[in-house]
């Protein structure tokens, strides 16, 4: 019992290290942080990642998610660029060097033909006065205060921060890009999410019994109810043939309740909207979800051309259960 105690103990020590390690990242998001975000929104190359051990394997992670939140991106293996690969590097590239140290020799010997070439250098790293840093055209802090691994040697906290660093530019480079889930769906058409933008409203949408619905004269406790009841924040409100007259959220619930007291007894119809964007089960789910990003909703009633209620689109749902078949 013990040994599991102390087992436990050391596990959440390593995690609360490394985190600790991202969350001093926070302040030194800075000038130059920003100004590296405006070079590569510029650039009309690629970006190039480099790193050797560790730090290699860092590289190719964010150059892989940049590839995918739409930044052309390659890796670039340091010792294979001395022998031939510099010739990948153009003028318009911008190079990333990962380094905790800022010392690491394959990197440093790359660095004359970088700048030969015209590319523009930032440096991934710890140190300020390194070799790598101070031959950077931007330096990016990702030091660490210390290693998880208790001798100091295994790159642990340094390559967590590195790798939380290059998540942190290439989210807001796709917000720069105002890059979507359409954009994302393109870029990933074999991805469970890719997939499930491709297909049809009709497959995915809420049927039967699973939409949260109410009468217009039903209080709304029991929308409340009712939205509990189907897990969704949401109501879709249905005159006695099934036709949208209304919906009403859990937004609308509360910003009732601040402007009047018992507000749960009344009816329905005293605080529904009116029914907002509509869509068609014939059409595709990435027109749905481009209406829901646009309009800043989380569901979309499905109705027939008579106005009658035939599905829900809820996507965080929708969202959550792509990202199960994925995980699946």
């Amino acid at each position: 019992m013990k040994s599991r105690t102390r087992l436990i103990r050391q596990a959440r020590e390593v995690l609360q290290i490394e985190a600790q390690g991202i969350l001093d990242l926070v302040e030194r998001i800075g000038l130059e942080f920003e100004q590296a975000v405006e070079m590569i929104l510029q650039s009309k190359g690629r970006v190039i990642l480099t790193g050797i051990g560790k730090s290699g394997l860092i590289g190719r992670k964010i150059s892989a998610t940049l590839n995918s939140t739409g930044t052309p991106s390659q890796f670039l293996h340091p010792a294979e660029a001395l022998h031939g690969d510099l010739g990948m590097v153009a003028a318009d590239d911008i190079v990333i060097a990962i380094s905790n140290s800022g010392y690491t020799k394959e990197l440093i010997r790359i660095v004359p033909t970088l700048k030969d070439i015209g590319t523009k250098l930032i440096a991934f790293c710890g140190d300020p006065e390194s070799p790598l840093a101070r031959e950077s055209h931007l330096f990016i802090d990702v030091g660490v205060e210390r290693e998880a691994c208790p001798l100091g040697l295994a790159p642990t906290t340094s390559s967590t921060a590195a790798l939380a660093m290059g998540d942190a530019l290439a989210v807001v480079l796709l917000g720069g890009r105002r890059f979507n889930r359409s954009d994302f769906k393109r870029f990933h058409p074999g991805g469970s999410l890719g997939k499930r933008l491709a297909g049809g409203v009709g497959e995915v949408m809420l049927r039967g019994e699973l939409i949260p619905l109410v009468s217009r004269d039903q209080t709304v406790r029991e929308a409340l109810f009712e939205m509990e009841a189907k897990r969704i924040g949401a109501c879709l409100v249905v005159d006695d043939g099934h036709v949208l007259l209304g919906v009403v959220t859990d937004g609308d619930i509360r910003r009732s309740l601040l402007r009047t007291d018992g507000i749960v007894a009344s009816r329905v119809e005293e605080i529904m909207s009116p029914p907002p964007r509509l869509i068609d089960e014939q059409l595709r789910i990435e027109n749905a979800v481009a209406m829901m990003e646009q309009d800043g909703l989380t569901v979309l009633p499905v109705v027939d051309k008579a106005g009658r209620v035939t599905g829900l689109i809820h996507l965080h749902g929708l969202l959550r259960d792509g990202q199960r078949d994925a995980d699946g």
